[in-house]
């Protein structure tokens, strides 16, 4: 007989009872995908994948153990308990683990508002061949593609339950529906590449195929003929394809684990100012068919929308409840974990104020430098601040663009550059991070 992750769940924690544990949590996370790969026209690669894998953590005061695995037979689970608090014993004491109170568990949640579930029936392989086909047909018609190296799509499911002995127990389940595209332009040394994708909870929300292929190739093309740019300080860019990892670079800095160990470069400026005064960072966990979106954390917490900065002004940490219990303060219900690790301070979905200019208006505006599509490797000091990535995208003269550029490093300072930043408006509302293009002035260009 065919059980659910609830009953799994509870199962594990009873047996974690009677190995001798004095609490535990459990989560169990169920789920099926489907993957399809074509080249030259033909199918190339195609999965499916369905399995179960579980969580257990058990406490013995304040020593904890973690023990994972995707075997949910009975016999299995009672030995997961077993070694759980086997090894719990022999761990050293965290002062600041433990679950949380009854009295701060969340009771009561709308799945149905959420909309994490697509009802709609499964793809067949086929369909998402077709997709793929599409796509790769699309991206090959664009004058200038030599080859696509890879067209994809996939859908899958999972469920997620999580269960502990201060009376938690909550579960949901999420799909997800994608396809993609990597298209080549040029031969030899000249090969250049881009991409375009789209992922969704529901299958009627996703794009176009053959608009995702022909976007695709179109990216490749304009690739042709890249060089170095001049070395200097320059305006830069940022396209809203990549500009989110400015705002990754800001939420990692003010993380609650982060600040607990004394590694960020955010540390004293709690109250202060860290963006541009008319500009805010919002956080909703509760935006339908959106991929962040969740009704509890991943320690029975309530999330909530809440303002990360205010009109420029940090306004808190990211904060799981060993963090917080580190820091003296509370959970923000942002607690994330997979089943063989403890929880961990995460960010749900994002929204950075957009501006009221677009990016052409800003490219205008920006005279000559750097307009930046695409970002390799990170060198990020989390003490300092410092940033130095490589870059790729076109050179700006006079406002207009004039050429690809790539091999170059942009450099900075993360504290100095997002208080500078000039959002355009073209941010996709149906991302999980909700970020326009950015302008930066005055940043550092090492080019030829």
């Amino acid at each position: 007989m065919t059980r659910t992750p609830e009953e799994i769940s509870q199962q594990l924690l009873d047996a974690a009872r009677l190995a001798g544990a004095e609490a535990a949590d459990a989560i169990v996370i169920d789920g099926s995908s489907v993957s399809v790969e074509v080249r030259g026209g033909a199918l190339e690669h195609a999965e499916r994948s369905e399995g179960t894998d579980l969580g257990l953590r058990v406490f013995l005061g304040k020593q904890q153990a973690i023990v994972s695995s995707s075997d949910s037979r009975p016999e299995t689970l009672t030995a997961m308990a077993e070694r759980a608090v086997a090894m719990a014993r022999e761990a050293p004491e965290d002062p600041f683990t433990g679950l949380a109170a009854s009295e701060e568990l969340t009771g009561g949640w709308d799945l149905d508002a959420l909309e994490l579930f697509d009802p709609s029936p499964e793809p067949s392989a086929e369909a998402l061949m077709q997709d793929a086909l599409a796509a790769e047909a699309a991206a090959l018609a664009v004058s200038g593609v030599s080859q696509v190296s890879d067209a994809a799509a996939g859908y899958g499911i999972h469920r997620v339950h999580l269960a502990a002995t201060n009376g938690f127990s909550g579960g949901y389940a999420r799909s997800s529906r994608s396809t993609s595209c990597v298209a080549i332009s040029g031969e030899g040394t000249g090969m250049e590449r881009d991409y375009d994708g789209d992922s969704r909870t529901f299958q009627a929300d996703l794009r176009d195929a053959e608009e995702i292929g022909r976007k695709a190739g179109e990216r490749a093309v304009e690739q042709v003929g890249a060089r170095q740019p001049a070395t200097g300080s320059f305006p830069v860019l940022f396209d809203e394809r990549i500009s989110s990892s400015l705002i990754g670079h800001l939420l990692a800095a003010s993380n609650g684990a982060a600040i607990a160990r004394g590694a960020s470069w955010l540390q004293d400026c709690l109250g202060e100012q860290v963006l541009p005064e008319h500009l805010s960072l919002i956080e909703d966990p509760h935006r339908p068919r959106i991929s962040g979106s969740r009704p509890f954390d991943a320690e029975g917490l309530a999330t909530r929308r809440r303002a990360i900065v205010e009109n420029g002004v940090l306004t808190g940490w990211t904060l799981d409840l060993a963090s917080a219990r580190k820091l003296g303060m509370t959970s923000t219900g942002n607690a994330a974990r997979g089943v063989s690790g403890p929880p961990s301070p995460s960010n749900w979905n994002l929204s950075l104020t957009q501006g009221t200019q677009s990016r052409a208006d800003l490219l205008r505006d920006m005279g000559t430098g750097l307009l930046v599509t695409s970002m390799i490797g990170s060198t990020i000091n989390p003490n300092t601040g410092d940033y130095s990535r490589g870059a790729s995208g076109f050179w700006v003269e006079n406002g207009e663009i004039t050429h690809p550029v790539n091999e170059c490093t942009i450099a900075g300072n993360l504290r100095d550059m997002l208080k500078r930043i000039i959002p355009a408006n073209d941010a996709r509302p149906y991302l999980s991070r909700v970020v326009p293009s950015v302008l930066i002035e005055g940043m550092t260009l090492a080019g030829n």
